[in-house]
């Protein structure tokens, strides 16, 4: 996969260039998929898969998301995150994956409406390259995915495949 990711261990500290990712929809050698801020608004990223290489390219389709679809997102990523840190801290097994079962319901509820809005729209997206940066907290549970902060370019010629 092309996704290029430095990992740090710091706080959230401000890098240069660099925006707050809120969520990772899916997880395969860096985050192909989620919702992060492009210019300071929230948008759903999907990476473009390269039929000619037969894998993923560094360029991504990112097409706006609104308040409330965001809000939802983040709710369903902070039960995600619980029952991700449950499992491997040793406290749960998988059975309770992706939602513990006091979060299960709102899972349910919520997942299809993100279903439905978080795809990519060709007529409102844009393709940018995207340079990802994993922050690791001094206290974070071995195995734990990462936060992450995402830099957004312009592509090159060379994405065109």
């Amino acid at each position: 996969m092309a996704i290029g990711i430095t990992f740090v261990m710091s706080s959230h500290s401000p890098q240069p260039g660099f925006e707050e990712v809120f969520t990772v929809t899916d997880y395969y050698d860096g985050p192909p998929q989620g919702i992060a801020n492009y210019l300071g608004s929230p948008h759903f990223y999907d990476c473009i898969f390269s039929e000619r290489k037969q894998d993923f390219t560094s360029a991504y389709q990112l097409t706006p998301v609104n308040d409330q679809i965001l809000q939802l997102a983040l709710e369903d990523w902070a039960v995600w995150k619980r029952s991700e840190h449950a499992f491997n801290s040793g406290k749960t097994g998988m059975d309770a994956h992706p939602a513990l079962p006091e979060d299960a319901g709102r899972h349910g509820e919520i997942e299809p409406v993100l279903a439905d809005h978080l795809k990519t729209d060709p007529s409102k997206s844009i393709v940018r390259t995207a340079k990802f940066l994993a922050v690791r907290q001094a206290e974070a549970v071995p195995r734990v995915l990462p936060d992450f902060l995402v830099k957004w370019s312009e592509p090159s010629d060379t994405l065109n495949d």
